[in-house]
């Protein structure tokens, strides 16, 4: 069965300045790729103007709620009881977003109702991986 969930957030951008922005962002989460949990930008916010998609690892946003947590371009870590900090890495620069962590919570929760912990396929995301990689070599 391929369910998707979508899940409207609001963020806080921290500038260099220290300034806070409002930023609207949706959570998106599909059992077709359950190890993933997508972090979708409109484009209005975007420097380059376009819509912008992060991706990383289900197991890292649980992880960010509770401890620091990250490696590579994206870290999650809780900021006091009721924020999480998520922090993005490009060649363009750094985003530093504060989340409210009862949504994040509420989104992974969602999440697993959708595909639980340890219950995702791995068959069938490495031939998925395999398959983008290679086309059909």
């Amino acid at each position: 069965m391929d369910i998707t969930l979508e899940q409207p957030v609001r963020a806080r951008l921290i500038t260099a300045e220290d300034q806070e922005l409002p930023v609207a962002a949706t959570l998106r989460y599909a059992a077709a790729d359950p190890f993933a949990v997508h972090l979708d930008f409109p484009a209005e916010i975007s420097l380059a103007e376009e819509a912008a998609t992060w991706t990383f690892g289900r197991t890292l946003l649980q992880e960010g709620l509770s401890g620091p947590a990250g490696t590579g371009d994206v870290h999650i870590w809780p900021c006091g009881p009721s924020r999480t900090v998520v922090e993005l890495h490009s060649p363009f620069g750094m985003a530093l977003l504060r989340f409210d962590t009862f949504a994040l919570r509420r989104f992974l929760l969602r999440s697993y109702a959708v595909v639980p912990a340890g219950r995702e396929d791995v068959g069938a995301a490495v031939d998925e991986g395999l398959q983008s990689l290679f086309g059909n070599v």
